[in-house]
C-alpha cells in the first residue's frame, strides 16, 4: 500500500489525507496509519492543516514527498553580484 501512496503523491504532488483516501479507495484510518509509517521512515513530510472551504472547517493532514523540492527559478539570483574590480585587484 505504501507504493500506491507514494505513486499517488508523485503524480499529484501535495494532497490532503481525505482526498488521498477517497482517490485510492482506502479507509481513512488505514491511510493515516500508513502515512505515519512513511513519515517515520522519512519518505513523506506531513503537517496538520485546517482549511475553510465554503464556510466549512476541514481539518486533515497534508502530505508530500520528502524529496519533492521546488525547481530553482531561471536567471540571475538576487544578491549575487559580479564584481569585476575585486578580481582585478586580487592579482
Amino acid at each position: 500500500m505504501s507504493e500506491t501512496i507514494l505513486g499517488y503523491l508523485r503524480a499529484n504532488a501535495e494532497q490532503l489525507d481525505v482526498d488521498m483516501a477517497e482517490a485510492l479507495n482506502i479507509p481513512l484510518a488505514e491511510l493515516r496509519d500508513e502515512v505515519a509509517r512513511l513519515a517515520a521512515a522519512g519518505d513523506v513530510i506531513c503537517c496538520k492543516v485546517t482549511r475553510f472551504i465554503e464556510g466549512r472547517k476541514i481539518e486533515g493532514i497534508s502530505c508530500r514527498l520528502s524529496c519533492d523540492l521546488p525547481t530553482p527559478s531561471r536567471g540571475r539570483k538576487p544578491g549575487v553580484k559580479k564584481d569585476d574590480d575585486a578580481e582585478a585587484t586580487a592579482y
